[in-house]
C-alpha cells in the first residue's frame, strides 16, 4: 500500500480499498489471532482515510462473511471427506441469508466502492455478510 502512495499525492486522488472480515467486527469462537489481524485492518481503514483526505485519497474496508471459494471447498474435502454436502449445508445454515456468499457479490461491492460513483465514500467497512452480523441471534 505505502508504495503506491507517492504516486496517489502526485495525481491527487485515488482509492485504498482493504479486506477485514466481519471476524473484526464480532466474536468469533477459536478465530483470536485472525479476529485481531482483521481487526487491525479495520483500524488501519480509519487512520489512512483520515491521514490522506488531503491528498484526496478514499480509503474504505470490506467485511466479508463466509465466502463459498475453492478454498473452502478443498479445505472441506480434506477435514471432512465424504462429508462435503453436510458442511457446505452446515456452513450455509450459520449465515441468516440461508447461503455463503459468492466471490462475484465481493467483487462488485469492491468495484463499486473503488468506482468514482463512490465518490463520497472514505473511512468506511461494509460488512457483506447475509445479515452475520446484525441479524444473527
Amino acid at each position: 500500500m505505502y508504495a503506491v502512495l507517492p504516486r496517489m499525492m502526485e495525481r491527487n486522488g485515488g482509492v485504498i480499498l482493504n479486506m477485514a472480515s466481519i471476524a473484526a467486527l464480532v466474536g468469533l469462537p477459536d478465530r483470536l489471532a485472525y479476529s485481531m489481524s482483521k481487526g487491525a485492518v479495520y483500524a488501519m481503514t480509519l487512520s489512512v482515510a483520515k491521514d490522506y483526505l488531503p491528498y484526496k485519497i478514499r480509503c474504505n474496508s470490506i467485511s466479508p462473511a463466509r465466502v463459498h471459494t475453492p478454498f473452502v471447498d478443498g479445505f472441506i474435502a480434506k477435514n471432512y471427506p465424504g462429508q462435503e454436502s453436510e458442511m457446505l449445508a452446515r456452513l450455509a445454515a450459520t449465515q441468516p441469508i440461508g447461503r455463503m456468499g459468492t466471490p462475484d457479490e465481493i467483487a462488485a461491492l469492491a468495484l463499486y466502492l473503488c468506482s468514482d460513483e463512490a465518490g463520497f465514500i472514505t473511512g468506511c467497512d461494509y460488512p457483506i455478510d447475509g445479515g452475520f452480523v446484525k441479524l444473527n441471534n
